[in-house]
């Protein structure tokens, strides 16, 4: 079942129960897709550190336009190539836990990725796996409730973003 987006009190609220008062670091994420044959489908891949299903994403670097950083992801973690959108799909705040233990809140700023190539190896082939899904199997599978509403906001419309 495909959810309502959050209000912005309800994120804002979400944000602050999460992070108190800490400042957020920016990451961009890919929202990689394709025209399935039951309709949009969605590529999710494993994280590192938990196994959990996630969608490529990391830091932008010095002077990188955001949605070209989200692309770069995609290619890095995932082996995927394609028409990146200017516009985001949205964005949504979690807590990256660094290797020192420190939890650091992120705003994650989400770009689909029109997929045109999927490459058969990639930087990070060994550490993930990756998975096309539809929908609705996506949104089960996230665990970020905010990024569930941006996948099903996306996959309602995603003629929108091209």
């Amino acid at each position: 079942m495909l959810t309502r987006p959050a209000t912005h009190n309800q994120m804002a609220e979400r944000v602050r129960r999460l992070f108190g008062k800490a400042p957020c670091r920016l990451q961009v994420a890919a929202l990689p897709w394709r025209e399935g044959k039951d309709g949009v489908e969605i590529m999710l891949i494993t994280s590192r550190d938990t196994g959990r299903w996630v969608l490529p994403k990391g830091w932008p670097e010095a002077r990188e336009p955001l949605c070209k950083a989200a692309a770069r992801e995609a290619g890095e973690e995932a082996g995927l190539r394609g028409t990146i959108s200017h516009l985001e799909a949205g964005r949504y705040f979690y807590a990256k836990v660094l290797a020192s233990g420190e939890e650091v809140p992120c705003e994650v700023l989400v770009f689909p990725l029109h997929v045109d190539r999927i490459a058969d190896r990639w930087k990070e082939k060994r550490a993930r796996t990756r998975k096309w899904v539809g929908a609705i199997e996506a949104v089960q599978m996230v665990n970020e409730p905010d990024l569930c509403q941006i996948i099903a906001g996306f996959c309602a419309a995603p003629q929108t973003f091209i």
